[in-house]
């Protein structure tokens, strides 16, 4: 057979992810701080943006200098101007439209409400003073506490001998961010002229410091002081914590041997380690914490049912400036500035249409959850029923992908709390008597009252925990009550009556 060259024409499809919708996608799953984050980036480099500040709003009836968000316009006729710059011209100079972008958009009549941006109300915005006025307490807790600093109050009440206290301070200087030592300690007693015993007696007192297991020298040693704090280093723990190289082959068979336990006493001393903290400097090494802001509001309504609003503060307010772009388009000098002029324009558009069109998603996705897990709001979490993605993407009409970033990292002020949009979405657990199923966050709750409620004589193993429940209609394995469990950091039936016990015993 002869090989010749030929050409062929073939039509296919294919899905063109623009950078347009990748920038869409983005903004649908960013966090409030990383959208803020973007908006600034945004509005540095494109002069047509700029935000709406809070006094902009009072002033705007004298003298509005810039317009509404491109919704308030017709679809495909944002700007035209005496220059002939339209929508027409500058979507030549895109990769699409924002059709393309937003193709269940039902039409920009259709708003979120006239309302929308009063649906909250800051606290300091209510008559009350400014906070130059007054003392705020978020001032001082906003200062974090550093792992040396909270060494040095240890050091100064644990050593009045001013020696230690300097030996102590060399040690200090030692620790790592994990709270490990790194210090040589020879070296420390040869540099401040102390004996070697005199440098391993004040680091026996540091390692007594709260966390346990600050100023240890290794993994081993960190582990071994916070269970000696709990009591719990016994001959069986120590040959352990001594063969954590097996431990980290998963070398049962040899622990149990070498440390003179059976499987489920194994099992329980690894439950105990898991439970430690292999880095507890690690707690001071972080700044302040952020406070949770909530992206939507539930409240009861008057009728029964309940009202789902966005948080008005977790809403970006960007206004397109076109006065300014008026103003500077019949100036261009050639076809390079016209281009940016459109590039900035259309991204401008762009942006607040898209900051519109992720609003009304989020708020599609918390009234469909509201509506599935309406049962929870108003009894509790024994009520939570098992919902998954899927569900929410079918009732709402969007893909499953999309609900999946909407959920991503926002947050759900409910009259029971502040809840993150992935907590309602739990697995699902049979019933054993056929009827619906149970939600896995609703067994854990189970779980955890029976534990709460059991006595000293009547502590539950797994196995009863399990009957209980089957008796109540939940079908559940025996490996799945032990995993709840021990994600809610539940000791062992045989930790549990140990503990109970002494318990008992001290209060005799």
């Amino acid at each position: 057979m002869a090989l010749a060259a030929k050409l062929q024409l073939r039509q296919s499809q294919s899905l063109v992810m623009t950078p347009q919708l990748m920038q869409s996608i983005r903004l649908l799953q960013f966090t409030h701080a990383e959208l803020e984050h973007f908006i600034d980036e945004e509005i540095e480099r494109n002069p047509l943006l700029e935000r709406a500040e809070p006094q902009d709003d009072a002033a705007s009836d004298q003298a509005p200098r810039t317009e509404a968000a491109p919704e308030t316009a017709a679809d495909g006729d944002w700007f035209e101007t005496e220059a002939g710059w339209s929508a027409e011209a500058i979507s030549e100079k895109l990769d699409t439209s924002l059709e393309n972008l937003f193709p269940d958009d039902p039409g920009t009549s259709e708003r979120l409400g006239p309302d929308l941006t009063a649906q909250w109300k800051s606290a300091t915005g209510n008559g009350g003073t400014s906070s130059s006025d007054g003392f705020d307490a978020g001032d001082m807790a906003a200062t974090a506490i550093t792992l040396r600093d909270h060494v040095s109050e240890h050091i100064a009440l644990a050593f009045a001998d001013p020696a230690a206290r300097l030996i102590a301070g060399e040690l200090a200087d030692g620790l790592d961010e994990t709270g490990y030592m790194r210090a040589d300690m020879a070296e420390i007693a040869s540099r401040l002229g102390s004996g070697a015993d005199a440098v391993a007696k004040v680091l026996s007192v540091c390692q007594t410091f709260e966390p346990a297991g600050l100023f240890a020298r290794d993994l081993a040693e960190c582990l071994s002081l916070q269970l000696a704090v709990r009591d719990r280093l016994d001959p069986a723990m120590k040959a352990l914590i001594a063969n954590l190289e097996l431990l980290a082959r998963r070398d049962f068979h040899t622990l149990k041997r070498i440390c003179g336990v059976d499987e489920e006493d194994l099992l329980d001393m690894l439950a105990e380690i898991r439970a430690l903290d292999p880095r507890p400097g690690m707690a001071f090494s972080g700044g302040a914490s952020d406070a949770v802001i909530a992206d939507v509001e539930v409240r009861a309504a008057n009728d029964g049912s309940w009202t789902v609003e966005l948080n008005a503060e977790t809403l970006p307010r960007v206004l397109v400036d076109h006065i300014y772009f008026a103003q500077v388009s019949p100036h261009a000098k050639n076809q390079a500035e016209k281009d940016f002029l459109a590039e900035c324009l259309q991204n401008a558009n762009w942006l607040t249409r898209s900051l519109d069109q992720r609003a009304k998603t989020i708020l599609k996705v918390a009234s469909e959850i509201v509506r599935q897990q309406d049962a929870f709001l108003v009894h509790g979490v024994r009520q939570l029923k098992p919902l998954n993605l899927r569900t929410v993407a079918d009732a709402i009409g969007m893909h499953e992908s999309t609900v999946s970033r909407v959920t991503a990292n926002k947050y759900m002020l409910t009259p029971r709390g502040v809840f993150e949009l992935r907590y309602f979405f739990t697995a699902s657990i049979a019933s054993s008597g056929g009827g619906e199923a149970h939600s896995s966050e609703a067994v854990r709750d189970r779980i955890k009252q029976l534990i709460d409620e059991e006595k000293t004589v009547d502590v539950l193993s797994d196995d009863a925990i399990v009957d209980m429940l089957r008796e109540s209609g939940v079908d559940i394995a025996r490996r799945t009550v032990a995993k709840y469990r021990e994600g809610m950091n539940i000791p062992s039936s045989v930790q549990r009556r140990r503990e109970k016990r002494a318990l008992a015993s001290a209060g005799r």
